[in-house]
């Protein structure tokens, strides 16, 4: 029997955390065997600041995992984000000792091992080097260089580049949890795999990632990553800013932007009123939608013209750079009402939202589909590549055997009674009534009881 293998994804997110269990069908797609999500405590803005409280929300939503699907976790690849993220372009090369040689991925590692070694600024850490366009004894814009000859090996790369201390903490976080860290992968880079096709790719797209804490960009051209970047604004902003404009508890103002939010103002009349209950036994509150979708508008339009700047520096107006396939929306912030119509409007490039539903088994479950889970799907195809065995079931695992408690034996000491004892013992009963007998009887058990618990005493 072919040994299946099961991959995890874990995406540490700041509004949540989702533990994802998934493998291959026959069909090669996406088959999800279990979910599990819990409020995210401890980390902001994709950064863990609280280690304790992270690990019990990473913990929760592993054990919620495992029950669901009945595979016990050993190993997960965790998504990392954060505005501790940076990318730059960078251009190495190798000499080979034989150009008569074919090129092989020997050749291509050890160009990669070199990248990996740059210096970096103090407290930074390299966490990918994504290779773009090989240059092969000069001859340019070769995306395969395997199986072709040459002396000099060249390649211009894409080097993301994350904060020590970070990197560290999340690694802690996963191990305290009882889990090893299998991987780590930019989380722009995993909901990439999951919502955008290789034709996007191939044309030139750029994914916004719109999270609870971040949004993440992520551009391709020609097949190839060309841009990452990391805004440290997400909808966690815009229901702050609903919270101070309309004065409310941030649970409430969660609640509005959800059921009732616009990203679109015109879109409300004036007489569109919600009630909100007082606190306490307080009046209720009367919100106006116009209002609640100006303050929501506000800051989707700053946040995507952040975004926007980023798609600018990267070189969207240069007509060999351009992005075709324009924009894909995914993350919980791309489910706001009209959010697409406002991105087209500021960019005025074509926009879809992205959900992950592509590469996912047809019996999947529809909530998964949702663009909320688009990089924890991404993280479960990135260990699916791995190759490793991530989860096991819990019924092949070897239960100890539950240790059964056995009495000890202990010889029953062997009491001695004089003949002198017996006789006298005798005698004191002929010569009492009868009601005595029984009482010296009981007297003598006693006094042999007694006996043998000296002796257990002793022994112990």
């Amino acid at each position: 029997m072919e040994k299946e293998n099961i991959a995890v994804g874990l995406d540490i997110g700041t509004t949540k955390i989702v533990a994802m269990i998934g493998k291959k069908n026959e069909y090669g797609k996406l088959e999800i065997l279990g979910v599990g999500k819990s409020k995210s405590l401890g980390v902001a803005r994709g950064v863990v600041n609280n280690i304790t409280q992270t690990i019990q929300s990473i913990q929760q939503a592993i054990q919620e995992a495992e029950n669901n699907s009945g595979y016990k976790i050993k190993d997960v690849v965790v998504g990392i984000a954060g505005q501790h993220i940076r990318s730059i372009q960078h251009t190495d090369y190798i000499s080979r000792n034989n150009p008569e040689e074919v090129i092989g991925g020997y050749d291509i590692q050890l160009l990669i091992d070199q990248v990996n070694k740059l210096a970096m600024l103090p407290g930074e850490e390299i966490i990918h080097v994504l290779p773009q366009e090989f240059k092969i004894d000069g001859q340019s814009e070769i995306k395969e260089p395997i199986g072709m000859y040459g002396g000099r090996l060249e390649s211009s790369f894409h080097v993301v580049v994350g904060q020590a201390s970070s990197i560290r903490n999340v690694g802690r976080c996963i191990q305290s949890s009882g889990i090893e860290l299998s991987g780590l992968t930019l989380e722009p880079l995993a909901s990439a795999d999951a919502v955008l096709s290789q034709e996007e790719k191939e044309a030139g797209v750029a994914l916004i990632d719109i999270g609870g804490g971040t949004t993440d960009l992520a551009i391709f051209k020609d097949g190839i990553i060309r841009h990452t970047a990391v805004i440290p604004f997400g909808g966690n902003v815009i229901t702050d800013d609903i919270k101070e404009g309309c004065s409310i508890i941030e649970k409430q103002a969660e609640l509005l932007k959800v059921k009732f939010g616009s990203a679109w103002p015109g879109e409300n009349k004036d007489n569109e009123i919600v009630s909100i209950p007082g606190l306490r036994g307080r009046e209720p509150k009367e919100i106006s939608l116009k209002n609640l979708s100006k303050i929501i508008h506000a800051r989707v339009v700053e946040i995507i013209d952040q975004v926007f700047t980023e798609v600018k520096a990267y070189g969207h107006e240069d007509p060999r750079k351009k992005l075709i396939a324009g924009i894909v929306l995914t993350g919980g912030g791309a489910q706001l009402k009209h959010i697409k119509q406002l991105v087209e409007y500021i960019t005025g490039m074509d926009t879809r939202i992205g959900y992950p539903n592509e590469h996912l088994a047809g019996n999947s479950d529809e909530e998964i589909s949702s663009p909320l889970y688009a990089t924890a799907v991404g993280l479960v195809m990135n260990s699916i590549e791995n190759n490793t065995q991530s989860a096991v079931r819990m019924d092949v695992i070897e239960q100890p055997k539950a240790a059964v408690y056995r009495q000890p034996i202990v010889q029953a000491p062997v009491i001695e009674v004089s003949e002198e004892e017996v006789e006298e013992e005798v005698r004191n009963t002929n010569e009492k009534q009868n009601s005595t007998v029984n009482r010296i009887q009981r007297n003598f058990f006693d006094r042999y009881v007694d006996k043998i618990k000296d002796f257990l005493d002793n022994a112990e």
